[in-house]
């Protein structure tokens, strides 16, 4: 009974979560190969978890959901944009010129990619003197070097190449061009920073609209019709949108009923119940599991450039997670006097949950 009692419940829930967002990768990228256009693939996705979340929405926040007003509408719409259009069309066009393994490497990078952004726009402060900052720098700068060797080295096999792989309809993949790999590799990096811009519209729109299942449901929602209309720029064949094959069915179901919907709740959970930097731990589980599932799955070859690149980009995070968590209790024992002890200490608790380096209940 250990395993199911509060202690561990979050550990278990976060290791499943990461699992199924790795399988939720690997079916995608197989669908990808397939044919089906990646902006109809997103479109379904955000469509299933606007339907999926919306009761639970409803129901959840309906004693503490603020008056929507046409500003907050027009900031969701900008944020929905960014964190659900274009991370969708820039990190499924990504994924079907690499792989899944790639793809979840470059979101594991997502921490750093905000923290250089929030540094940018001057949303956050670094202090290089204290050891918190220089650990969150080296971090950043060991998952950025990760991200360089596994754009530029695929290095050699370290497994077989599948059957399936020889055969020439798969010798056309845009994947197995050294040229499209590093485009892939271009566009994954782009979807993260799309995806860590969001982090930071998000975080100010968290002030005035503090519902995070209302306001993921409306994201969905206004990211549905921004994807719909983002598919005219590739095809306006209605065709494309009729989905025959079963695999294709079930792969866009799962991956907006589980690893959007689902995972945005279990996520939300975890979130409240041990902290932003508690979540973001387990996020190397999703590439492990991608891994596992591309080899399997998809039958593809695994470089010992790629298991180098997404170790230094794992080592690089949990470096920059380790400096993140000093930080936050050098500014807590910096803020808490004697006096004035209590307040203090709820308003650092209220700084670290509008974080904007927090992991957000949605993904990409």
């Amino acid at each position: 009974m250990g395993y199911c009692d509060g202690k561990w419940t979050p550990v278990i829930i976060m290791v499943t979560i990461n699992s199924a967002l790795g399988l939720g990768n690997a079916l995608v990228k197989k669908v990808l190969d397939g044919g089906v256009n990646h902006m109809v693939i997103a479109t379904y996705r955000l469509a299933i978890s606007t339907i999926f979340l919306a009761p639970i929405a409803f129901f959840w926040e309906r004693r503490t959901r603020p008056k929507l007003t046409l500003n907050i509408l027009v900031q969701l719409f900008f944020s929905a944009l960014v964190g659900a259009s274009l991370t969708q069309y820039f990190y499924l066009l990504g994924l079907s010129y690499t792989s899944a393994t790639l793809a979840c490497a470059f979101i594991s990078m997502t921490p750093a990619i905000t923290f250089i952004l929030s540094l940018i726009f001057r949303m956050e402060k670094l202090n290089m003197k204290s050891k918190a900052g220089i650990g969150m720098v080296m971090g950043t700068l060991i998952c950025i070097g990760g991200a360089l060797l596994l754009t530029m080295y695929k290095g050699v096999p370290l497994t077989k190449l599948h059957k399936l792989e020889t055969h020439p309809s798969f010798n056309n993949k845009p994947a197995m061009k050294p040229g499209n790999w590093i485009i892939g590799c271009v566009l994954l990096f782009a979807g993260s920073s799309c995806f860590g811009s969001w982090m930071l519209i998000q975080s100010k729109v968290n002030d005035k609209y503090p519902c995070q299942y209302s306001s993921t449901v409306i994201l969905s929602f206004f990211g549905t019709i921004q994807c719909a209309l983002l598919s005219l720029i590739k095809s306006r064949d209605i065709a494309t949108w009729i989905l025959t094959d079963k695999l294709d069915i079930m792969t866009v179901i799962y991956a907006g009923a589980v690893a959007q919907g689902i995972c945005t709740v279990g996520t939300s959970w975890c979130i409240r119940k041990r902290g932003p930097i508690f979540t973001s731990v387990f996020t190397p589980i999703g590439l492990i599991f991608a891994t596992l599932f591309d080899f399997s799955i998809l039958h593809r070859q695994i470089g010992i450039g790629s298991v180098i690149g997404a170790g230094i980009v794992i080592f690089g995070l949990y470096i920059f997670l380790l400096g993140k968590v000093r930080q936050m209790k050098e500014e807590s024992t910096a803020n808490k006097f004697p006096s004035h002890f209590s307040e203090e200490e709820r308003k650092v608790d209220e700084h670290y949950k509008k974080s904007p380096l927090m992991v957000v209940p949605m993904t990409p």
